[in-house]
């Protein structure tokens, strides 16, 4: 079948801002709940200043690190006409940046001042299932939830988003979703750019569609899912940002309910792509273009001189799935980069970054498979009363994931991170080499991942492990598993309902 031709999204001639009004914007930004707009079609391009989420404040109370999160509802002014009712974290739209450190405690106090339940889940965190924050852990209206849990892993970018049962993909277009770095030693000793909103900088990709008035639209769903017009860093449309230094770090979150994103310079220049889902890979590797499906992230470092003005843009990609609207074919700009005249001198990126220890298959103690359809997995659709596997702490497993739908699929594992062993019978991808949570699964292509289960064993409370197009999670395309001390035996969760 033909696919449609590409369309061009939000594509004018780019305007540099002054890289004073930018930086301005940029650093003094209180949050992402207010701000300006893109101008009116066929009008002069108005570029605006990326808003960079501000760090979450916290508390040091009882050797704990303790930060506060609040859900709730606002008004947000995103392009010219009005504002969208929008939800946020401490503000109308988006969220803080937490940041943590490897070795700390820490705990969140999530207050949900919304109308109707809502959780909140630490994507990519490795931590206890009861502080994980799927389903089993909703917050009420007006209530409060206290995670608390020991940071024990590397460096990494991570984020995080609602997960209530069916309606998770609603919550995140509504806009709870924010970034969560963990820092640790060995990354500090590197040299890397790592001036927050300066030269290490979140770039959280969403998409939307406005409807008259500037208002969110909910739907149409294609075989993915909602597909935006319009896409959002940050919070901003048509964003740009002041780059003073010669390398910036780009952390690359692709915090889409159902898009997917190849990212790329129209010059073809190759960056260096320095950090998957779980952190810091062995060492920089160099790509003209890098894929991120939903909930996939990725740090890139960019070099520009002097002066120079760029476009970050999102380039047709082959997901292996004919005659369905994936958004696939579209192509459009999504973050405008102006170097200052004088650019503050970089060091030169290491040529070895971590170690990375290599999971061997052969020491698995079980093999799982995993067949996707278009509502279910392994001819289940989710149930939060059912527990469909039962693993050891301390292990490894092989996950053998297929796709045999004919609809996008990609596959997150809560509460551990994995190794992507093969993609059809290959070696995956070096820059997806590292540790990774969310894996993109092409249609009828086997993906083996090697999970390891270190550290927390809870019978009663599960974790999951879903599509992270987020329409599809809430279709049913999630199950659970129990993580149990040697010779363990999961136990009932406690509440949940199927899907009918």
């Amino acid at each position: 079948m033909t696919s449609p031709p590409p369309r061009r999204l939000d594509r004018r001639a780019f305007l540099l801002l002054g890289a004073a009004s930018l930086g301005a914007g940029a650093l003094a930004a209180a949050g992402c709940g207010t701000g300006s707009s893109a101008g009116p079609a066929g009008g002069a391009p108005v570029r605006n200043p990326l808003r960079v989420p501000p760090l979450a404040e916290s508390a040091q109370v009882g050797g704990r690190r303790v930060f506060s999160l609040v859900a709730q509802a606002g008004r947000t002014a995103f392009v010219p006409g009005g504002e969208a009712e929008t939800w946020g974290f401490n503000g109308s739209f988006l969220g803080p940046t937490l940041r943590v450190r490897r070795g700390e405690d820490v705990r969140v106090v999530v207050r949900n001042g919304l109308s109707e339940p809502t959780t909140v889940h630490w994507h990519g965190m490795v931590l206890p299932a009861s502080a994980d924050g799927t389903p089993h852990q909703t917050v009420e209206p007006g209530g409060e939830w206290s995670p608390s849990w020991r940071v024990d892993q590397p460096a990494a970018t991570l984020w995080y988003h609602p997960h209530p049962h069916g309606a998770t993909e609603r919550h995140v277009h509504r806009g709870l979703a924010g970034m969560l770095i963990v820092d640790d030693d060995e990354e500090a000793a590197l040299d890397l750019p790592r001036e927050y909103g300066v030269d290490d900088v979140p770039v959280i990709v969403q998409d939307r569609t406005f409807g008259g008035g500037g208002a969110f639209v909910e739907g149409p769903r294609s075989g993915a899912g909602m597909l935006g017009s319009t896409i959002l860093v940050n919070g901003t449309a048509s964003p740009g940002f002041a780059v003073t230094a010669e390398l910036t770090r780009l952390r690359l979150l692709n915090a889409s309910t159902a898009r997917s994103y190849r990212f790329g310079f129209p010059d073809g220049r190759e960056f260096d792509v320095v950090a998957g889902d779980g952190g810091l890979l062995p060492a920089p590797v160099k790509r003209a273009r890098l894929t991120l499906t939903p909930g996939e992230r990725a740090e890139v470092v960019v070099r520009l001189s002097a002066g120079e003005q760029v476009v970050l843009r999102s380039y047709p990609q082959e997901l292996g799935v004919a005659g369905a609207d994936t958004g696939a074919a579209d192509e459009f700009d999504v973050l405008h980069l102006g170097a200052a005249a004088s650019l503050r001198p970089s060091a030169p990126l290491p040529a070895r970054l971590v170690d990375v220890p290599v999971l061997d298959p052969a020491g698995a103690v079980a093999v799982r498979g995993f067949r996707m359809r278009v509502d279910r997995i392994n001819d289940e659709r989710m149930d939060l009363a059912r527990v469909d596997h039962v693993v050891t702490v301390g292990t490894t497993e092989l996950w053998d994931v297929v796709n045999v739908s004919d609809v996008p699929h990609n596959f997150h594992v809560h509460g551990t991170q994995f190794q992507v062993v093969s993609v059809g019978g290959r070696a995956p991808a070096a820059e997806s080499a590292g540790w990774k949570d969310t894996v993109y699964a092409p249609p009828n292509v086997p993906v083996r991942l090697a999970v390891r289960f270190t550290g927390h064993a809870d019978p009663s409370t599960p974790y999951m492990y879903h599509c992270h197009l987020l329409w599809h999670e809430d279709s049913g395309v999630m199950g659970q598993f129990v993580v149990v001390e040697p010779g363990g035996q999961a136990r009932p969760p406690v509440g949940g309902h199927a899907h009918r």
